[in-house]
């Protein structure tokens, strides 16, 4: 591969970044599964894997009109040509995210090496399995069924996606490699869970994204052939290990997606309504305007205080708990009142103001508290609005 930068090489396979492209070179005969629109499924005459960015990210019309124009086949047949591959033994991934931004990792146990190589960005496209879906496909064809939420993903943002290549150093059965999609999926969403990414279409905890893609792939022959790749064996562990810490690496580079980060108050809540947007003109409700202001001006120490942090995850977990069932709504107001007035006296430094705090917000709830979402969790939001709000305001009382 000329201009290329190997970034992996084994007995197995060579992957190198070519620009926008990663390839594989599969250098001996494998076994393939994959959801590639061209060559997927699973086969055994896939000579070459390649994942690669496609558009940008973000308003990117120009590039995301010609990609569809092509067509699945003709841009495949695009991509081929550009690499100087075959396009009848080639399988391609594509993503807006950068081929720079890849995750890699490997890990091993006694003979088995299984590689994980993954590119991924979730802010335009995240979404719990199950959420409501806006498309069908009739005759060859996409149809909208319902309106795009322009709020949830702005005009003009491509969607985000998770790609995995995953590669073995060890022969898998059928069954095994089948299985092997299964732990590699909940190793991501595991990744996902970690960093409490939050779906664009509901209140609940994002499992992937609306266009995720992956590619295993075995040697047919070689080291001792492996029948399961479930999270009881060491194959799924590392299987496991290896695509969840890849992921978590992917989205560090490309999203800034790392523990610092989700502190935010608005990561743990965004989900649920609390939008830093809409925040910011609903706090001047509570605060006078120099008050609000100096709020802005001192947005992070603000939105990423460690104390006001705890509670708002605890906020969230209420939240899921009273949505899912376990907790009552009378429950989960008391409940919700006791962690928004944490969450004022950690913004305001004054843990001992918790008891005032607590009964200055209760009137902000109803007595007559639903779990119906569309009632929860614009109450939710009134809650902790106001309870920033005094806590910002308690920080500074002489």
């Amino acid at each position: 591969m000329n201009h290329a930068l190997p970034v992996f090489d084994s007995p197995f396979a060579l992957v190198a970044r070519r620009g926008r492209h990663v390839v594989a070179e599969l250098r001996t005969p494998a076994k393939v599964v994959s959801t590639c629109s061209v060559n997927g499924g699973s086969r055994s005459d896939v000579r070459h894997l390649v994942n690669h960015q496609s558009c940008e990210p973000v308003k990117h019309q120009e590039r995301f009109a010609f990609i569809t124009g092509l067509g699945p086949e003709g841009y495949h047949n695009s991509v081929c040509a550009e690499l100087e591959l075959a396009p009848a033994t080639t399988a391609v991934m594509g993503t807006a995210a950068a081929m720079q931004y890849l995750g890699l990792v490997t890990h091993t146990y006694g003979d088995l090496a299984i590689t994980a190589i993954v590119t991924g960005g979730v802010t335009g496209n995240a979404g719990s399995a199950g959420d409501p879906a806006h498309y069908d496909e009739a005759d060859g064809k996409w149809v909208r069924t319902a309106p795009a939420d322009a709020a949830a993903k702005p005009p003009g943002t491509h969607s985000g996606t998770i790609n995995t290549l995953l590669l073995f150093s060890a022969p898998l059965s059928d069954s095994a490699l089948a299985r092997a999609v299964m732990t590699m999926t909940e190793a991501k969403s595991s990744a996902l869970l970690e960093l409490a990414i939050g779906s664009k279409s509901s209140w609940r905890l994002a499992t992937g994204t609306g266009t995720d893609q992956y590619a295993i792939a075995a040697p047919v022959a070689g080291a001792s052939s492996r029948t399961w790749t479930g999270k009881h064996t060491k194959a799924g562990e590392l299987i496991g290990r290896a695509v969840r810490e890849a992921t978590l690496e992917a989205l560090r580079w490309q999203n800034g997606l790392e523990p610092s980060y989700t502190r935010s108050l608005f990561h743990a809540l965004g989900r649920f309504g609390l939008k830093e947007d809409e925040f910011k003109v609903q706090i001047g409700r509570f605060l006078d305007t120099a008050q609000a202001q100096l709020l802005k001006d001192n947005w992070n120490p603000v939105i990423y205080e460690p104390q006001s942090a705890a509670a708002a995850y605890a906020l969230a977990s209420v939240l899921d708990r009273t949505l899912a069932g376990t907790l009552s709504p009378s429950t989960a107001r008391e409940a919700l009142i006791g962690q928004a007035a944490m969450l004022a006296a950690g913004l305001a430094a004054r843990p001992e103001d918790f008891a005032a705090l607590r009964t200055e917000l209760m009137p902000a709830l109803p007595v007559d508290l639903t779990a119906a979402p569309d009632t929860l969790l614009p109450a939710a939001v009134e809650l902790i609005t106001r309870a920033i709000a005094l806590g910002w305001q308690r920080k500074w009382q002489s």
